[in-house]
């Protein structure tokens, strides 16, 4: 696909993987849909900006079916189109199956799983009526290997790839894609809580090619993913090979 003056909306794009991501995107010419909680300070936003690439932000709380609608309807209102879908919004679910509150379970799916439904569902006849489209969902190698203490956010990571395979079935027919990356230990925010111990943990004993990857690593597969029409259905796994280690 030719990213010049599609439109592309990134959820959770004012940080992390979506704020690469929208960024590697408006590099390549794609119009800018910013959607998140909180709109931050605007750095991402001004950053595509200066490159001369229109970019907008949307507020939306994306656990709420309406909000998810709202958001897609605002920015096919502003752009009058939706090309491409990058659903990077997430949010941690710590505890076990005995020590979780039941609030973070139900909140883990309404963000992960609810949230990719309730987009897709709003933004895909868009793509149909264009023949074309990109959809490209954040899952985890949490999804893949499991994470102590984190039963939700293992489980919904998990159910994210099929959800992708399940849809790019449906929707090939339209020429719209759907794939899936999965990162290990990437360094955003959410690796802030992690010890200098653990870091250095995770970088001698898990990762064999001995760092972290970065929002860049991920966005750049991202990017590869919206491009190429004949990738669908796949699960790319971004972990600098962690999840094949067996020792």
């Amino acid at each position: 696909m030719d990213l010049h003056n599609k439109v592309a909306l990134i959820t959770g794009g004012t940080h992390g993987i979506g704020a690469e991501t929208a960024i590697a995107l408006a590099a390549q010419g794609a119009h800018i849909a910013l959607v998140a909680r909180h709109t931050g300070d605007g750095t991402v936003r001004k950053k595509i900006e200066a490159m001369g690439i229109p970019c907008i932000t949307v507020t939306a709380d994306l656990s709420k079916e309406e909000e998810c609608t709202r958001a897609i309807n605002e920015v096919q209102m502003h752009y009058g189109s939706i090309d491409i879908l990058v659903h990077s919004a997430g949010a941690p679910a710590p505890g076990s199956l005995l020590n979780g509150a039941r609030e973070i379970w139900y909140q883990a799916f309404d963000i992960h799983v609810h949230a990719i439904f309730h987009l897709c569902r709003a933004a895909v006849p868009c793509m149909k009526a264009n023949k074309k489209g990109a959809i490209v969902l954040i899952s985890s190698a949490a999804g893949i290997r499991g994470v102590k203490n984190a039963l939700a956010y293992a489980v919904v990571k998990g159910a994210i790839p099929q959800f992708c395979r399940a849809l790019a079935l449906e929707l090939s027919p339209d020429n719209i894609t759907v794939n899936c990356v999965s990162p290990g230990v990437i360094r955003t925010r959410f690796q802030d809580f992690l010890t200098p111990e653990q870091v250095k943990n995770n970088i001698s004993n898990r990762i064999p090619l001995q760092r972290e990857g970065t929002p860049e690593d991920v966005a750049a597969v991202i990017c590869t993913l919206v491009k190429n029409r004949f990738i669908t259905g796949e699960n790319i796994v971004i972990d600098g090979g962690m999840t094949m280690r067996i020792v």
